[in-house]
Parts: C-alpha cells; sequence; structure tokens
C-alpha cells in the first residue's frame, strides 16, 4: 500500500499554501488511553502541528485530539506532545535534512491503516509571500482555462 492510502481522518490542507513539501515520510503515533477511540470518531484537528527531532527521537507537538465523551478519568490532554514511530534510517535523515536553513517537520495527514492511526509527514520549505501569490495566480488561470473549455464544450 503506498504513503498516505488508508482511511483518511484529517488532512492539514493549509500545509501545501505555506509550505514546499519536498519528501514524505509515513510514521505511526504513540496514543495513550482512549485517543484512538476520539481519532476513529475523526475528532483531531492539524491545524497548528508541527514535529521535531529531539534526542534521536521525533516528536509531534500541537495535534489536537479531543478527549473522547465517555472517556471520564482515562482521558488525556488535548495537546500533548506524541511520539511518531520511524525506522533508524528514517530519523537520521531527518536530523540531516532539517539541520538545513528553513526546512521543517510538517504533518500532513492522519489516518488509520490496518487498524493503526499513521501520520504522512512532510519535509518542507516555508514559502515566501510571492511565492503565494505566483501559485494563486497559476490556480486562477488554470480554472478560467477550464471554465472557457466548458463554455466552448456547451456551444458545440
Amino acid at each position: 500500500m503506498p504513503k498516505g492510502e488508508g482511511k483518511l481522518i484529517a488532512q492539514n490542507r493549509k500545509a501545501r499554501h505555506d509550505y514546499f513539501v519536498e519528501d514524505t515520510y509515513e510514521a505511526g503515533v504513540v496514543l495513550q488511553g482512549t485517543e484512538i477511540k476520539s481519532i476513529r470518531a475523526g475528532r483531531v484537528n492539524l491545524k497548528d502541528s508541527f514535529a521535531r527531532i529531539q534526542q534521536g527521537e521525533v516528536y509531534l507537538y500541537n495535534m489536537h485530539v479531543s478527549p473522547y465523551e465517555q472517556g471520564n478519568r482515562y482521558n488525556h490532554d488535548p495537546l500533548r506532545t506524541r511520539k511518531l514511530l520511524l525506522h533508524r534510517k528514517q530519523i537520521n535523515k531527518l536530523i540531516g535534512d532539517t539541520k538545513e536553513q528553513g526546512y521543517s517537520l510538517i504533518p500532513l495527514k492522519l489516518y488509520l491503516k490496518n487498524g493503526y492511526a499513521k501520520i504522512l509527514i512532510g519535509l518542507a520549505k516555508g514559502k515566501k509571500k510571492y511565492d503565494k501569490r505566483e501559485d494563486l495566480k497559476k490556480k486562477e488561470a488554470k480554472r478560467d482555462i477550464e471554465r472557457a473549455f466548458k463554455e466552448r464544450q456547451r456551444n458545440f
């Protein structure tokens, strides 16, 4: 199964708008208690989250997993730091890549694969304002071309 396939739970749509994603990695997520039940219910937000490498391990920050309604005292802190599971070779490569200026690790998608929560993290470089404007211009031009094409199809 290729990277990013499975039941999609949450997606960080703003990531590709704000960053140039150069490479992606599939990682497992270490969860506690009732977190998987909240994730299966789709109560997750990746909006402001990011990953960081500390002491040879990859950690995910600011991923909001809402407390499970029936969880009572077994619930967890919604914004706690979660460990990501990657192969040692992948972590070593990421350490080298993130040392370069401007690169960061951004979560792109959270999905369920074979019953496990997986996250697709991207090695990304931040876009400047003019890059974002250029992308919007390209998108707008593509829409205009498609509109004109549809209009021509209707006339025939």
